[in-house]
């Protein structure tokens, strides 16, 4: 069957008007042994076929699995008034409003989420939103160095692994000087940011919760960085700006995180939400749009992009990002949610992931085998050191429902055996009881 809605009489018409006779003339430069495996291309298939073969290959992903895993990336629940409202046509079915006469709903949806951003954070301006975390987190070292002209930045070894990973890969051929600090005892370590804090230094990068689940106070770290000259980021985990001091709190300049815990499914990596918040001193370095509010002629209230920094609106020399699109249907999605939660519904929220974990934490910590990490407070997320391999645990774990967490070795060098384990409100009593006994019973076989 074939999906090519022209009929043989306009496919030849348009070959004649570019003055080839066959289709295969337009790949007569390919070389044919390239050929050969460029177009090898199976029959193509029925509508039925199609949905069969990729109903048969859905059913092998694991959706069975009990979620234990975070590392940036949680299990959250999501109330179904949020796809009930994103689904409408009118809102996934838009474009970029560029057209503010048209587009009066979307602007102002975005401003709301730029304001509950700006509220959450404790901090003065947002954007439209970013691609995800990693990507905010980069765009915040950016604007660390167009504010300050310099080029070192202090990256704490608590910031997401990915995200720094990203961020050396966005920055690669920029001359920029990446120095990191350890983690002592979970926290960041206080000895070490200060040794190589200097006159150079553009930033200094934190995430609170770190990647371990650890729970820290900047504020003196923060202190520091100002006495030098330098801007602080912080990378946060919205959820537990429900009970944590805010970045806005601890004196931070630019905060960021990844959005997906608002809202968002996990949906095998994306797409998902980056948000991005600094004080109001910098707000002509912000990268991507800002949504304001205004009045027209008539005085009538109305919303309209504003210092549209990027190249497709200024020149190139004067632009601060290249981001060609934002996450606004993500974006939609953050504020519905938080909406529908409200401000006491967050700190609920929050307070349900603490002690959730902290209940999990005292069962595990009564396993032969397993040791809670115990040194810092952490939020919904703790590592577990392990009498065996972390790998080889989580492998076992699957055969008996659960995806069991995630294994450090794979970003951290020396931690075979320690396993981070994210435990959410979606995750029952029952749950966390089944998952010690599955893992005494790995450990001690």
């Amino acid at each position: 069957m074939s999906y090519i809605p022209h009929t043989a009489q306009e496919t030849k018409a348009m070959l004649r008007a570019i003055g080839v006779s066959e289709t295969e003339d337009l790949f007569k430069d390919i070389k044919p042994e390239l050929r050969a495996r460029l177009f090898d291309i199976p029959e193509s298939k029925s509508e039925f076929e199609v949905i069969e073969h990729f109903r048969k290959l859905a059913a092998k992903n694991a959706t069975h699995l009990t979620n234990f895993i975070g590392a940036g990336f949680y299990d959250h629940y999501i109330p179904a008034a949020v796809d009930a409202l994103v689904e409408r046509a009118e809102f996934y079915t838009g474009y970029t409003p560029y057209q503010p006469e048209c587009s009066q709903g979307w602007l102002q949806a975005i401003f709301e989420y730029q304001s509950v951003i700006c509220e959450l954070l404790g901090l003065d301006i947002a954007n439209a939103s970013l691609y995800d975390g990693g990507t905010a987190l980069y765009e915040a070292t950016m604007m660390a160095i167009r504010l300050s002209g310099r080029k070192k930045i202090v990256v704490d070894s608590g910031v997401n692994p990915i995200y720094q990973s990203m961020l050396r890969t966005h920055t690669a051929n920029l001359g920029l000087e990446f120095v990191q600090t350890p983690v002592i005892g979970g926290q960041s370590s206080r000895e070490d940011i200060y040794r190589l804090l200097d006159h150079k230094t553009a930033a200094v990068i934190l995430q609170n919760p770190n990647f371990f689940g650890v729970i820290d106070d900047h504020s003196d770290i923060i202190k520091k960085t100002h006495e030098l000259g330098a801007l602080a980021i912080q990378s946060v985990y919205p959820i537990a700006l429900g009970m944590l001091k805010s970045p806005g709190e601890m004196g931070v300049d630019i905060a960021t995180g990844e959005g997906q815990s608002l809202g968002i499914p996990l949906s095998f990596g994306g797409p998902y939400l980056g948000f991005i918040a600094a004080k109001k001193e910098y707000l002509r370095k912000m990268p991507g749009r800002i949504v304001g509010a205004t009045s027209d002629k008539e005085g009538k209230r109305g919303f309209v992009l504003t210092l549209q920094t990027r190249e497709q609106h200024i020149r190139r020399e004067k632009a601060t990002s290249n981001i060609c699109s934002n996450e606004s249907l993500c974006a939609l999605r953050a504020i519905i949610y938080l909406s529908l939660l409200g401000k006491q519904g967050l700190k609920e929220l929050a307070g349900l992931n603490y002690g959730k974990s902290e209940f999990a934490k005292t069962i595990f910590a009564k396993l032969p085998g397993v040791e809670v990490e115990s040194g810092s407070p952490t939020f919904n997320e703790f590592v577990l050191f392990l009498s065996m391999n972390a790998e080889e645990v989580v492998g076992k774990m699957v055969a008996q429902g659960f995806a069991g967490g995630f294994p450090l070795s794979r970003f951290y060098k020396a931690m075979d055996n320690c396993l981070l384990v994210a435990v959410t409100e979606k995750r029952t009593k029952q749950e966390i009881v089944k998952f010690a006994e599955g893992l005494e019973e790995i450990l001690c076989n």
